[in-house]
């Protein structure tokens, strides 16, 4: 496949608290995009239940496989196309700030936990990951998985990469006054790395919190290809995977590496 539609669900779409709205909101939206031909949804961090839930997040985080799971599975496969969703996903006694993606025909294809948590808020609620790449491939295309504060890291950017990652899906509960990473800091990640990028953000006020919005898919060439407002949108676009080759043999950043420099840097 010379490329992948994607579509990037921005804004909360359900209401915070409420994982049955958030449900119904994205079968609507996986409607929509499915009849623009996306091939993949994307939707904010902690979609299914809101970001800012304070005490909720341990109560409504369910298991990977739980009654939400099931629901989401159903959308993808009614509507033939993979959706990747963020959550608190419950495991145990711990919870942790996650995304799963599920394929067209609603199987499970991979499933990511956070590595780098922001804010006290965040380290209070969760528990860290501890696998830094998580892949799964889509239509031929290789698709990577971090969430939110996990892309401002070049390394973990740089791992993907060098893991054959050809889109990297970041679900992000990006707030203000950062609205320099969407705008400046995830197209650099994209062109330093080579890969496309797409961020999905939540916007609106929640909490104490006002999101930025701003969603984008970036290319490897560090161009974005399509940017939203700040409010609640759908964004489609391609990911041109033959960008990616082009791009490596004009300015070979991979292949240049010199690696046995950096180990000390830990």
């Amino acid at each position: 496949m010379s490329s992948l539609r994607t579509a990037l669900l921005q804004g909360p779409a359900g209401v915070p608290g409420s994982v049955t709205e958030s449900l119904d909101a994205l079968d609507g939206a996986a409607r929509r995009a499915a009849a623009e031909g996306a091939r993949l949804l994307a939707t904010a961090e902690m979609y299914l239940t809101g970001y800012a839930i304070g005490d909720q997040v341990a109560a409504l985080a369910e298991p990977a496989d739980g009654p939400s799971a099931h629901r989401v599975a159903e959308i993808a496969a009614r509507h033939g196309l993979a959706i990747a969703y963020g959550y608190p996903e419950r495991d145990g006694d711990a919870v942790y700030n996650a995304v799963r993606l599920v394929g067209p025909d609603g199987a499970p294809l991979a499933d990511y936990r956070k590595t780098h948590l922001f804010g006290d808020f965040e380290r209070a609620a969760f528990t860290p990951g501890d696998t830094p790449v998580v892949q799964a491939t889509l239509d031929g295309v290789r698709v990577g998985l971090l969430i939110c504060y996990d892309v401002e890291f070049p390394e973990t950017v740089r791992a993907h990469a060098l893991a054959g990652t050809e889109l990297l899906v970041v679900p992000t509960a990006l707030m203000r006054p950062y609205e320099f990473v969407p705008h400046t800091l995830v197209p650099a990640r994209a062109y330093e790395s080579q890969l496309h990028v797409a961020y999905v953000n939540r916007s609106g006020a929640e909490g104490e919190f006002h999101f930025t919005g701003l969603s984008c898919l970036a290319g490897p060439d560090g161009v974005v290809r399509a940017r939203a407002g700040t409010g609640e949108e759908l964004l489609v676009a391609d990911a041109d995977l033959a960008l990616i080759a082009a791009v490596r043999a004009d300015t070979p950043y991979l292949a240049d590496r010199r690696p046995e420099l950096y180990r000390s840097l830990g």
